[in-house]
């Protein structure tokens, strides 16, 4: 696998179009602590860390509206690529639908989205954006 966020991505936008309740990914450093923002930011309901195998996986329970039946998450989208990586500063920051979805970044701070990375006046690594 050249790409895992990639992969992370697909596997969630897979489970959200086949009305999957929970979604298991293999576990890495980095998918863990995106999955700790989508909690914080309230696109998942749980998620839950399986120490099995020699790397382990992640459970996330998707996040469903209980009248229309619909995700949380409407869009994942790749930004940085293996091949193309995008770096930006807090000046140029972007913002995802005017503020209604969030850019998640890699930055030395650790993963965080881009309103917080804004607030703390730092750039880093577009990863992706959800909305």
């Amino acid at each position: 696998m050249t790409d895992p966020i990639a992969d992370y991505l697909t596997r969630l936008r897979n489970a959200i179009s086949a009305n999957h309740r929970v979604v298991e990914i293999p576990a890495s450093n980095l998918k863990k602590d995106i999955t700790k923002v989508l909690l914080e930011k309230g696109y998942i309901l749980n998620y839950k860390f399986i120490e099995e195998g020699p790397r382990g996986s992640i459970k996330i329970a998707l996040k469903y509206d209980p009248i229309n039946k619909v995700n949380a998450i409407k869009k994942l989208i790749r930004i940085s690529t293996p091949g193309l990586r995008k770096y930006v500063g807090y000046k140029d920051m972007p913002r995802v639908l005017n503020g209604l979805g969030i850019a998640i970044l890699s930055t030395s701070q650790g993963v965080m989205t881009d309103k917080e990375a804004r607030v703390q006046k730092i750039g880093g690594e577009v990863l992706c954006y959800i909305y």
